[in-house]
């Protein structure tokens, strides 16, 4: 992660009120990385939406975002448009 990229994430999630010590953030980009390059580059940003939503669905069990990133990363890479 470049420089600016660390800093954008550390002032947003202050802005936020996030603990980024609870965040995988290099998870977050390869499964947006993974949404662009195998399905299309506008699905990175909703896929990685989704998956913070879902992994805040599960946050008060205390459970971290790795099953949705993997679940995401797969259904992508697996992906085949009809």
């Amino acid at each position: 992660m470049t420089a600016t990229m660390e800093d954008w994430v550390a002032a947003l999630a202050k802005e936020l009120d996030l603990d980024l010590g609870e965040v995988d953030v290099q998870a977050l980009l390869d499964v947006a990385r993974d949404a662009a390059h195998s399905v299309v580059r506008p699905a990175a940003p909703l896929t990685t939406f989704l998956v913070g939503y879902a992994a805040g669905r599960r946050a008060a069990a205390g459970d971290d975002i790795a099953p949705e990133c993997a679940k995401a990363s797969a259904l992508a890479s697996s992906w085949a448009p009809e």
